[in-house]
């Protein structure tokens, strides 16, 4: 399995809106952003370098556009950053974590 990308809170909420609206020119992603966090454009551009150095997401060209697509994909995030969790709380245990989430 290749080494999970750590992602901050932050970049996460950057490449969500990737994988939730698709790829997206950079006033769009920006637009986005602002709306739902209230961030400013240089915040933004700060978390997209990030993901892009850590090949999170990448730029291309689509039909002559400038577009940023995720790279990483949500089904992988999700179980590193669950992966994550559970060595972190649960001592590597699935089934404790299991147990933890069970109707009391």
């Amino acid at each position: 399995m290749p080494t999970p990308i750590h992602i901050t809170p932050a970049e996460s909420e950057v490449i969500a809106a990737l994988w939730r609206c698709g790829p997206l020119t950079p006033p769009r992603l920006i637009e986005t952003l602002r709306a739902r966090r209230g961030w400013s454009e240089s915040t933004i551009k700060t978390l997209l370098a990030r993901l892009m150095r850590k090949k999170a997401v990448r730029s291309e060209r689509d039909d002559g556009r400038l577009v940023y697509r995720p790279l990483l994909d949500r089904e992988t995030y999700v179980a590193a950053e669950v992966a994550a969790l559970v060595d972190h709380l649960f001592d590597g245990d699935s089934t404790k974590l299991a147990d933890y989430l069970k109707p009391r």
